[in-house]
């Protein structure tokens, strides 16, 4: 409904869904999660320019690190609209740093992390549900003895900010970008804290000016190459 009413902007096959990641390092930005569950290579170059875009706005980077999803970092490995998308970024002059395993998207190997919707959304939700299982798996050992609640006592602060910081409803608000306006998905299982955090999203987008910023990268997109009769044209 989203792309029906805003209509995608010049230059941008497939809106992404953009989500925000906590890291060892901070946080990143992780797209697609959930919106396309396959890519061509011109398509993950787009979520690319876009994620650096969304990633300059909100984290104040001049220079964002790019990163492919992939199941290994050598060259060989990954499909061939994976291994194809990673020749165009490095041809391109987005700061492209190569493939990125899935665990190398909690210790922030870089700023923004490309993938499909398919393989996004299955890494968000297990990331969210091994927070609830490492969080439940505290709260019964903190209530399985004296010690573990004398424990909970002495670091209850320590432990609040962790959990805080790891909660997702403080990072509910995925934004969909490439879109001629600002759209912002929420979990529907929330609560009114996560629906709270998903509406603070999409008014610190419009402060900031996020579709401008997007627009004026997307903008840059250059075509370079045709297009090779599935789609996948070459952008830099």
């Amino acid at each position: 409904m989203a792309k029906i009413i805003l209509r995608t902007l010049p230059g941008i096959e497939r809106p992404a869904i953009g989500a925000i990641w906590p890291t060892i390092r901070g946080e990143s930005v992780v797209l697609d999660v959930g919106a396309n569950t396959t890519a061509t290579a011109s398509q993950y170059a787009q979520f690319a320019v876009m994620g650096a875009a969304y990633a300059r706005t909100v984290f104040g980077l001049s220079n964002p690190e790019i990163g492919l999803l992939n199941i290994g970092v050598e060259e060989v490995k990954g499909t061939d609209e994976v291994k194809e998308a990673a020749e165009l970024l490095a041809q391109s002059d987005l700061n492209f740093k190569g493939f990125v395993e899935g665990d190398g998207i909690g210790r922030g190997d870089v700023d923004v992390v490309v993938t499909d919707g398919f393989t996004g959304n299955i890494a968000l939700k297990t990331a969210e549900g091994t927070a609830r299982m490492l969080f439940g798996s505290m709260r019964a050992a903190i209530k399985s003895s004296f010690f573990g609640r004398l424990g909970f006592m002495l670091s209850h602060v320590a432990l609040r900010q962790v959990r805080q910081r790891f909660d997702p409803r403080s990072h509910n608000g995925a934004v969909f970008v490439g879109l001629n306006g600002i759209s912002v998905k929420s979990h529907g299982g929330t609560d009114m804290i996560g629906f709270a955090n998903a509406i603070g999203v999409a008014t610190e987008l419009v402060r900031r000016d996020f579709l401008v910023q997007v627009r004026e990268r997307v903008e840059g997109l250059r075509p370079i190459a045709g297009d090779d009769g599935g789609g996948a044209a070459d952008y830099a």
